[in-house]
């Protein structure tokens, strides 16, 4: 055993709590942070959205589908958030597999949308965050 490994269990955790802490904390960052643009920009957000999706199926659903998708990534990103401390304190893992599940069915939302809009790039770049987060429930999950 090396002193890493030591150290770690006499805190009570394992390399596997360090992974969970890890995606836990890049996740509530992500989503955190996206979610309280959205709520502090909400005209320029709104307004961005509006005209994104103009020539699309999701033309005047904007202020309908602003709200769920903030709501989402504010959760994702609080239950990512509340998760970390779970891990850190108890070696609970409920509210951080609930913080990456909101985090793929955020990202989901996100990529239909960006597809739908036919902004294959806004797409492309939305999956390395969705493996992300599917790292990170798996993580959650398996171990």
């Amino acid at each position: 055993m090396n002193c890493t490994t030591e150290c770690l269990a006499n805190l009570g955790l394992t390399p596997i709590h360090l992974l969970q802490l890890a995606f836990s904390a890049f996740i509530a960052v992500l989503f955190i942070q996206s979610g309280l643009d959205k709520v502090f920009n909400w005209k320029s957000e709104k307004d961005f959205y509006t005209k994104h999706f103009a020539k699309s199926i999701l033309n005047g659903s904007v202020f309908l589908l602003m709200p769920v998708i903030t709501l989402m990534e504010l959760a994702a990103g609080l239950f990512s958030a509340a998760g970390f401390f779970q891990v850190l304190f108890s070696g609970n893992t409920s509210l951080g597999t609930l913080g990456m599940l909101l985090a793929c069915a955020a990202l989901t939302m996100l990529f239909f949308g960006q597809r739908v809009a036919k902004d294959y790039k806004g797409a492309a770049v939305l999956v390395p965050y969705f493996l992300a987060c599917a790292a990170g429930l798996a993580v959650f999950i398996l171990w």
